[in-house]
């Protein structure tokens, strides 16, 4: 722990020489000890492994198996061989896309090793040079300025005015201010530790030197490398319910085959046309087209996300975010926008308080006049009004207060020229700056108001000291503004603290705050609507953090707040406990980011972390899926993710939320259309083979129908709009199956009606005629004719009459592409002999196509009278 103890101490451990550094000898001998000062890389699988990966799915095996059986179909039929082809095509795709998508995931290491500095300034053997950062080893003696990144985690010897921007690695939105004589204490967190420098962040101001104490994996940006090979990715609740659907129609499709074989066996029948038979219904029990249609409507999903401004890296993760029942976030840059911001004046001159806005009082223009004049950072305002921050975001925040007052810090510095500087130093706490202003040598002084209160003499500083503390518990940063008139400007090398910076007169106070989003608000109220727990993880402050969670509506009466510290002293089951009543985490490390995740996993949560810092990668890594920002995240925070947001809005997340919940709604509307008639199929056979020991279907027919009815229609169901009242749902449990509330049996009950009302067709003409070919056709135009009018059913759990009977533009084309194939097979002759149909009496048709139409009106009354 090099940041608890001096650096007189360390240097003496390292056994180095602070003026001349190691030698040669001794940084190639620590080389081979500690190795290369970059980050290793986890064993990274092949495209051949990945792509292998993707046949262990059951649903996969058992389309392998549909195209060897389809096959056989097709060469002893010959028919030709689309339909097993159209099976492989299917299955290639699903295992290609699965190989790019895992391929992109495997990044977050990549990105991690783009953070690090490619050289570093170092002292050897008593000489300043420039080497390779990944030469450096502990004990090497490095110097850093302003714009600097730092090449390892070093300990500070030296340090002026020194600031390091961490905000990647622990979520401050103010560069952290370094001394290397801070004392820090044994428990520190990553944000407090004062007198050290970390590998990856940058030098925003001042100078230092430095010794190496950690390279490579060792450094804190190495630890959460190793958080990241540790971590695997999570399986989504998707894939948990389409493997579990996956075994239950393998089993049901064996289980058929074999008992329609045995009837067949026992009633005598040809052996080969049984089993062509049992063959073809086992291809109509297995929806081969699911794991596609599935991906076709995660993709349109994922097209219309990308339009409101979310990126999905991971196809399944977007019904994932529609489960998310709790929503841990970043405050900076996610919840906040990462940018102080001067929001309120004091001006003790006037006892005027105000917001800043484009034009305030002339007391606080005087006072933006000031501190504009005692800052070094700027604005930058292009002719499209976008602003470029530069230096100090304090102080930028001042300029561009000053700016939107009519007062631009060129102009300034122009009219009132600087004479002399003090800079910022963390010792005085405090920047000093000399300036002409109409013809007077004008001293102002800016800086903690503590510090400034004792060395003014003049001015209403207790009505300052009140201030100060009341803006400071709405976590507002306040700095204090003193000026005073002098003679005449002294010589530079005459310009002192203690004559300068005293007998001030207290002109007033600024505050200002990293402000929340202004529809981050909203956002919060819809997830509590849509039964969403948001949660804030931050590194910032827990006073400015809970100032905020309370302001957006995230901290709510009873809810608490607790630093990483703290959470450091809970026990897992004293986390466990009390998980559900903490809602701000601050000051915390990566480690605790993902024990936070993984406690509200053991609640049976789905967890979703939004971030944009590296610090937020094993987190994002670790949760059921993680949502990166896609302006200010880092490479390492988006190569971890699941979901980027390219406008990084907290408010996109509820978009995602709502089309996630709306995707998974299709995806089960999908599934049980395709699971009632491939059940209506097989009940038909199979009733009709126990009783007659007839088909009503010759495999052929079975093949074309399954074909026909099952893809288009299905798909047309995946890109139904979302319904308006989703997002007043509460979230489903984490193990929830895709047939649960009774839905399973609702399929089955469906698919019992259609084997109902096709088996009546059949029996009745069969009976009426004695032709058992009519009686076939009839048969087809029932069963093909309910499939594809029931796929209207599937759209909504609300009537059509409510949604409108073709307001789905996509199943309108389906379902009339669907009816003209069918009736092709049914009225043109040739092909209609090839599929052993034939010509029906008028009537027929008008009767097979009024029991086609029954399930609309069953339906209709279900979802009307008993919902």
């Amino acid at each position: 722990m090099p940041y608890s103890q001096d650096y007189q101490t360390i240097l003496q451990e390292l056994r180095v020489d602070p003026s001349s550094g190691l030698s040669p000898e001794e940084a190639a001998r620590r080389l081979t000890e500690y190795g290369a000062n970059k980050l290793e890389e986890g064993s990274r699988k092949t495209s051949l492994q990945l792509f292998l990966e993707q046949f262990k799915d059951v649903m996969i095996i058992i389309l392998l198996i549909a195209a060897l059986i389809s096959f056989v179909v097709a060469w002893y039929e010959g028919e030709g061989y689309f339909e097993p082809f159209l099976i492989l095509l299917i299955v290639v795709l699903n295992a290609i896309i699965g190989v790019v998508q895992e391929g992109k995931a495997e990044r977050a290491l990549e990105a991690l090793k783009d953070l690090s500095a490619p050289h570093a300034r170092v002292i050897r053997a008593g000489k300043e040079m420039v080497i390779d950062a990944a030469a450096l080893v502990p004990g090497d003696i490095i110097k850093l300025e302003a714009g600097d990144f730092v090449p390892a985690d070093a300990r500070l010897i030296e340090s002026n005015s020194l600031k390091s921007e961490e905000s990647a690695l622990t979520g401050e939105s103010v560069p952290s201010e370094k001394d290397a004589l801070a004392e820090v204490s044994e428990n520190a967190a990553l944000g407090d530790r004062f007198n050290m420098l970390f590998t990856g962040c940058s030098i925003t101001y001042g100078t230092a030197r430095a010794v190496v104490t950690s390279t490579g994996m060792k450094t804190e940006m190495g630890k959460i490398a190793n958080l990241l090979n540790a971590e695997t990715d999570t399986q989504t609740p998707l894939q948990h319910r389409l493997a579990e659907l996956g075994k239950y129609i393998g089993f049901l499709a064996l289980a058929i085959c074999a008992v329609i074989f045995v009837i067949g066996i026992i009633s005598d029948m040809n052996v080969m046309e049984i089993f062509m038979i049992a063959v073809a219904l086992a291809v109509s029990a297995i929806p081969e087209g699911l794991p596609a249609i599935v991906t076709v409507v995660l993709a349109m999903g994922v097209q219309r996300m990308v339009k409101k401004n979310a990126i999905i890296r991971k196809l399944p993760a977007v019904e994932t975010l529609g489960s998310a029942s709790v929503i841990c976030s970043d405050k900076t840059g996610t919840l906040t926008l990462n940018q102080m911001t001067l929001v309120r004046a004091f001006s003790a001159t006037d006892a005027l308080e105000e917001d800043i806005s484009s034009d305030n009082s002339t007391p606080v223009k005087k006072l933006l006049q000031y501190a504009t004049l005692c800052s070094d950072g700027s604005v930058e305002i292009d002719e499209n009004g976008r602003e470029t921050h530069i230096g100090d975001p304090t102080e930028t925040s001042i300029v561009l207060a000053a700016y939107r007052n009519g007062m631009s810090k060129d102009e300034l510095n122009q009219l009132y020229p600087r004479l002399g500087i003090l800079p910022f130093d963390s010792d005085r706490k405090m920047m000093t700056t000399i300036n002409e202003i109409k013809g007077k040598y004008i001293v102002i002084v800016k800086g903690a108001f503590d510090v400034i209160a004792g060395r003014c003499t003049a001015g209403d500083v207790e009505a300052g000291r009140q201030k100060t503390d009341e803006l400071s518990s709405r976590a507002l940063r306040v700095l204090a503004v003193a000026c005073k008139e002098i003679e005449a400007p002294p010589a530079s090398e005459q310009m002192n603290p203690a004559t300068l910076e005293k007998d001030l007169t207290f002109m007033g106070l600024l505050g200002m705050i990293d402000p929340p989003r202004p529809e981050a608000r909203d956002a919060v109220t819809v997830c509590r609507a849509a039964g969403i727990k948001p949660v804030m993880i931050t590194g910032d402050h827990v006073v400015t953090a809970a100032a905020i969670a309370r302001d957006l509506g995230i901290m709510q009466e009873g809810d608490k707040a607790v630093t990483g510290t703290e959470l450091d002293a809970m026990s897992e089951d004293q986390l466990n406990e009390r998980v559900n009543h903490i809602s701000v985490y601050a000051r915390v490390s990566p480690e605790n980011k993902i024990r936070i995740v993984r406690a509200w996993q053991k609640q049976g949560a789905v967890v979703s972390m939004t971030g944009d810092g590296v610090n937020d990668a094993p987190a994002l890594k670790a949760a059921d899926i993680g949502c990166a920002m896609g302006i200010t995240g880092t490479d390492v925070a988006k190569g971890a993710s699941d979901m980027i947001l390219t406008d990084d809005n907290f408010a996109t997340i509820v978009d995602a939320v709502k089309e996630g919940r709306g995707i998974y709604d299709n995806i089960k509307h999908t599934v049980g259309f395709l699971l009632g008639t491939n059940i209506g199929e097989v009940l038909v056979v199979f009733i009709a083979m126990l009783v007659w020991q007839v088909s009503p279907f010759l495999a052929v027919q079975l093949l074309w129908i399954n074909l026909v009815t099952d893809s288009l229609p299905a798909i047309a169901l995946g890109l139904e709009p979302v319904d308006k009242g989703i997002m007043y749902r509460k979230p489903k449990p984490k193990g929830e199956s895709i047939f649960a509330d009774g839905y399973g049996i609702r399929i089955v009950m469906q698919g019992a009606m259609f084997a109902l009302l096709t088996l009546i067709g059949f029996v009745s003409v069969w009976r009426s005629t004695g032709d058992i070919v009519a009686a076939r056709t009839m048969a087809f135009i029932v069963l093909a004719g309910t499939q594809i009018f029931h796929a209207f059913n599937m759209r909504s759990t609300h009537s059509l009459f409510i949604i409108g009977f073709f307001t789905n533009k996509y199943l309108n084309a389906a379902a009339l592409v669907s009816l003209l194939l069918i009736c092709l097979v049914i009225f043109i002759p040739p092909a209609a002999m090839a599929f052993g149909l034939t010509q029906l009496a008028a009537p027929l048709y008008i009767a097979g196509l009024g029991l086609a139409l029954v399930p609309i009106l069953v339906l209709e009354l279900y979802k009307r009278i008993i919902r």
